[in-house]
């Protein structure tokens, strides 16, 4: 059994985690003249303070966390999170009585914005790509008023960069993570049956993550269809799987706020041989995205690795836009893997390989793996697919 092997991770970091990753900011924060930053989501949020809470879920209340050039972050927040803080490395915790829609802790974080950046007129924020700020688009506009003697910079690049290099303990999260995955799928193999439900799958696999250790199982999807699919992103339903039809789910656990992203593809019975040929050629595709994916070699380098098998192989296409992305924090991460890529690989970088064709007209097959590139190549973070599409007779 998997809980026999694996050990479950230490949850949270130790305090010089969070300095360190400060301590990047600022030194990049200083070479751009930006006196503060602000975050407003929840991955920034806790990868720099560690405040973990559910009441993100709430769209009621904004959160602020503001970084110095110099010194301590600093937290403002709702009065109810204050309690919260007692248990990060965060010391100056400021706070207003929230919800307050006339203002909602924007002349707050003005103030603090504008106390931290005294000796520069630039202030930053997470306003490129994949991004977004969460708060009323009013909110913004009153905050920049407030702040209107300042220029308000995008930092998503340089935020980005720092977080895309995991430490070890982040990558620890993250394979437990992936294990607990890999076990889940593996009792689905074991289990699986004609006549059961896509809902009655991905439910019997959530269970079995969430007993194995996983905190959470938000991201499980599910298609199936006679001897293939052609939707890869909707589901699970209440259609019944027959003899015939191919499944895959795609899945991502999350164990301490770190996520698995991975899928698998079960056939139900005799297939045609064209879904057969099909899977051998995404599991190749894969092979050579992990020879290729190393230091030095680029996000561009990837793709063009596994689209040249998938090319080689028949492929009429692949519209998934990418194959594979960053993880961590969040399901999907910068960066992609897309063609023409120039992203750099480094050692601590955790990424997925996401193969995907269309082989037929309306007839797609995808395969995804985690991995983390280390000093000379990358690392599987859990146990690889099944060499051949595996076939459920029951």
């Amino acid at each position: 059994m998997m809980t026999n092997t694996v050990t479950t991770p230490l949850r949270g970091f130790e305090r010089n985690e969070f300095e360190a990753r400060t301590e990047k900011l600022q030194k990049l924060m200083a070479k751009q003249h930006i006196g503060g930053v602000f975050f407003s989501t929840e991955p920034e949020f806790r990868y720099f303070s560690g405040f973990k809470s559910q009441f993100w879920e709430s769209p009621t209340r904004p959160w602020f966390l503001v970084i110095p050039v110099q010194g301590l972050p600093i937290a403002v927040i709702p009065d109810i999170g204050v309690a919260g803080f007692e248990d990060t490395w965060i010391e100056d915790v400021r706070s207003w009585p929230s919800p307050r829609p006339e203002d909602d802790g924007i002349r707050l974080l003005a103030n603090t914005l504008a106390e931290v950046s005294k000796q520069s007129k630039c202030i930053g924020a997470m306003l490129g790509p994949e991004t977004h700020l969460r708060m009323p688009a009013t909110n913004f506009r009153h905050l920049e008023q407030r702040l209107s003697q300042y220029n308000i910079t995008d930092i998503t690049t340089i935020v980005r960069h720092i977080r895309s290099i995991k430490s070890s303990t982040e990558i620890d999260k993250i394979r437990f993570a992936c294990e607990v995955t890999a076990a889940g799928f593996d009792f689905l193999l074991e289990n699986l049956q004609a006549g059961i439900t896509e809902r009655e799958a991905c439910k019997a696999m959530q269970i079995e993550m969430l007993r194995l250790g996983a905190d959470t199982c938000p991201y499980l999807i599910a298609t199936s269809g006679p001897n293939g699919y052609d939707n890869i992103i909707m589901g699970p339903t209440d259609r019944q799987i027959n003899q015939g039809d191919i499944l895959i789910i795609d899945t991502g656990a999350n164990f301490d706020g770190y996520f698995s992203d991975f899928d698998r593809n079960f056939a139900f019975g005799e297939v045609e041989q064209q879904a057969y040929d099909a899977y051998e050629a995404v599991f190749e595709s894969t092979e050579a995205g992990l020879l290729t994916a190393a230091p030095g070699q680029t996000t561009g380098d990837v793709w063009k690795a596994m689209w040249s098998v998938l090319e080689k192989a028949g492929a009429l296409g692949n519209d998934v836009g990418r194959m594979g992305h960053g993880l961590g924090m969040q399901l999907t991460e910068w960066p992609s893997n897309v063609k023409e890529g120039d992203v750099v690989l480094q050692q601590g970088m955790v990424l997925t390989l996401e193969p995907g064709m269309t082989y037929a007209p309306n007839k797609v097959m995808v395969h995804e793996e985690n991995i983390v590139i280390t000093e000379s190549g990358c690392e599987l973070l859990h146990k690889r697919a099944w060499s051949t599409l595996p076939v459920i007779s029951r």
